[in-house]
């Protein structure tokens, strides 16, 4: 009976301790450092949407999860996040007060998805590198 109870504790230690890590890994684990990062690929907004419409499996592999610099026109500003020629969205890492609407700029960011009812680019970790 002894034998039994330390087996079925170390079971659950060991559930409990994988819980914590699988928790740990999801929650803070995809945080990378774009800045340090070399850009896979410059691009226009509009060429990357038009790739995007004409091909979105493609795209996907060509784009996602990549750090990108993506240059256009500033149409909106939200807080954290900017919206360049009304198609690419970019949630910034830290707010940057030096960027206004209308202007033209560049931003680093990661690719995390294409919206294909909405065709908007979404990409996170974001920062300008030209403005």
């Amino acid at each position: 009976m002894k034998n039994s109870k330390k087996i079925i504790l170390l079971s659950l230690l060991a559930l409990v301790l994988l819980g914590f890590t699988s928790y740990n890994y999801v929650m803070h684990g995809g945080a990378r450092d774009l800045a340090s990062e070399d850009t896979a690929y410059s691009v226009s907004s509009k060429s990357i949407i038009e790739e995007f419409v004409s091909n979105i499996e493609t795209s996907n592999s060509k784009y996602l999860e990549k750090p990108i610099a993506i240059s256009g026109t500033i149409t909106a500003i939200t807080g954290r996040e900017v919206i360049i020629d009304n198609s690419i969205i970019c949630n910034l890492k830290n707010p940057d007060i030096s960027i206004t609407k209308n202007q033209n700029v560049t931003i680093k960011g990661r690719v995390i998805g294409y919206d294909d009812l909405m065709l908007e680019l979404k990409l996170d970790q974001c920062f300008v590198i030209n403005n």
